[in-house]
């Protein structure tokens, strides 16, 4: 039987592995000559306050923290995978070009797979009930969703950061289950995590078709509004589910209704090699060490 632990999570970067848990977060990347160079730090602020323990609330708060922690995550790592030092590289965790470019990215998804469906099934108003066109219009955006995540897939860039992203899944499971943190201990679990960002977005597009199905058929330009205004009800609705299901994968009933969710991530996630394992493990390894350290408090 596995043992209660710290809850733990990450995300792909490139060519390494960040793990966060709930005081701290270390990112590993494995440079060009093949020595894996870490960064850590403790979290405080937003990304450790109370209002993450508030049910809903914690949903909105989690969206932020991943992105901000995302982004400074990926900078960081590309510039190491490209040769530069470790702490020449911190210079370009919070530089504004990072800001913009998360900013536009969020405004690129925004349009594409909250407005766009709703501009694609307008016409429909005129010959089908309003319910069916909201049901066609989320399964334009979860279709979005899939085709987007296939087509990036299959650039040979993006595909090594899924195979680190199922590193970083396996070494997860690995620690959940109480494993020592080795390859041949981590090689024995899935690929796939219940908790997964992955899973996080296709709940989102599930829980908007219900979210907005309620709304009925209102005006074009209250639909196009509402799409943006109520993305952090549904992220955190969304968040609240994949919590749940992610602490209750022993019940059927839920592994039944998040199979999609899991099914997706074979698509985001490939078979890791031995060094991307080495990665991930080395990330947890710091990030486990960091929280004890923030967990302690000062000397």
């Amino acid at each position: 039987m596995p043992v209660s632990r710290p809850t733990y999570g990450g995300q792909a970067v490139i060519e390494g592995v960040m793990i966060r848990g709930p005081r701290a977060m270390a990112i590993a990347v494995r440079q060009p000559d093949g020595t894996i160079v870490l960064r850590s730090e403790p979290l405080g602020g937003i990304y450790s306050a109370a209002v993450r323990r508030v049910p809903f609330v914690r949903g909105v708060a989690v969206l932020w923290e991943t992105l901000a922690l995302g982004m400074r995550a990926l900078a960081w790592s590309a510039a190491v995978a490209a040769g530069a030092p470790g702490d020449a590289a911190e210079a370009r965790t919070l530089g504004l070009v990072t800001w913009l470019t998360m900013a536009a990215s969020m405004a690129f998804g925004v349009a594409i797979f909250f407005l766009l469906p709703v501009v694609g099934t307008a016409w429909l108003e005129a010959f089908l009930p309003g319910l069916a066109v909201v049901g066609l219009e989320g399964a334009i955006r979860i279709a979005l969703l899939v085709g987007y995540v296939w087509a990036i897939g299959r650039s040979e860039e993006i595909a090594r950061v899924f195979q680190y992203h199922g590193a970083e899944h396996m070494t997860i499971h690995a620690f959940e289950q109480g494993q020592e943190p080795t390859v041949p201990a981590v090689r024995r679990f899935a690929k796939e995590h219940p908790r997964c960002g992955t899973s996080f977005l296709l709940t989102v597009g599930v829980v908007a078709v219900l979210v907005f199905a309620l709304l009925g058929s209102p005006p074009l330009w209250w639909r196009l509004a509402s799409r943006v205004v109520l993305i952090p009800l549904i992220a955190a609705v969304a968040y609240e589910a994949i919590r749940f299901a992610g602490f209750h994968q022993r019940w059927p009933v839920v592994r039944w209704l998040f199979a999609g969710n899991m099914a997706l991530q074979k698509l985001t996630t490939r078979a890791p090699d031995d060094e991307q394992i080495q990665v991930a493990i080395a990330a947890l390894d710091r990030a486990i060490a960091e929280e004890r350290g923030a967990a302690a408090g000062p000397a």
